[in-house]
């Protein structure tokens, strides 16, 4: 996969990227991240990258001019996403997909926003990971992209390890346990040391029901719903 992240600050990537699994896929060529400075389309003396909002309100906006060069220059094919609060929120479904493109280029953005007509001129994908407000768009590529590179072909060594995770089946995740057996007087459930692989499944299953129903009730409707249509 080849990312390019347009931004005003490129000295923050590849940031925790460049370590653990992703790290050592990048290192692997199993994926590349390059960061283009905004700031390089400018075209006055002074490198405006930004102005004040027509009709008055507080902040700055990007400036269409410099962006639109800017995406003219790096965009091939491939998700053009802009990380905004007002966009979709990232699902595990759509981190999936975004793992199987060739190319990904991400707009991060600054200040209050950039210019509404960039959206006119390309077909963006705005994309949220949560309902609250950063500094800038980078800190949210950079958790974005963490959670695709995982999908990337060959980043874990063991495939299993997706398909048991959170949201990969539509639950959170059951508890998990490792040594000592017992521990600040508590035991590891009976169950999991029994060696009986049937049972281990059933008890991770209704653990998995039971958390989601308890602490994501949304998620637990969404289940039934999918449950329901697969008959």
């Amino acid at each position: 996969m080849n990312i390019t992240c347009l931004t005003l600050f490129p000295e923050m990537f590849p940031g925790f990227l460049a370590y653990s699994l992703a790290g050592k896929a990048m290192k692997e060529n199993l994926f590349s991240l390059k960061a283009v400075n905004i700031r390089d389309y400018a075209t006055d003396s002074y490198k405006t990258v930004d102005d004040v909002p027509f009709g008055g309100s507080a902040g700055m906006l990007m400036k269409p001019d410099v962006l639109d060069a800017a995406i003219k220059a790096n965009y091939s094919s491939g998700p053009l996403i802009y990380m905004s609060p007002r966009g979709q929120s990232l699902t595990q479904k759509r981190v999936v997909d975004l793992a199987q493109e060739k190319n990904l280029t991400i707009i991060c953005g600054r200040f209050e926003g950039i210019d509404e007509r960039i959206f006119k001129t390309w077909s963006i994908e705005e994309i949220s990971i949560g309902d609250f407000i950063l500094s800038g768009g980078e800190p949210a590529a950079l958790t974005m992209l963490d959670a695709i590179i995982r999908y990337i072909p060959h980043v874990l060594g063991n495939k299993n390890s997706l398909d048991e995770e959170t949201f990969s089946n539509g639950l959170l995740e059951y508890p998990q346990y490792t040594r000592p057996q017992i521990w600040n007087g508590m035991a590891v459930p009976d169950v999991l040391v029994s060696g009986h692989h049937q049972n281990i499944q059933n008890w991770r299953k209704k653990q998995s029901i039971q958390l989601t129903k308890e602490r994501r009730p949304d998620l637990w409707k969404a289940y039934q719903e999918s449950q329901q249509k697969k008959g």
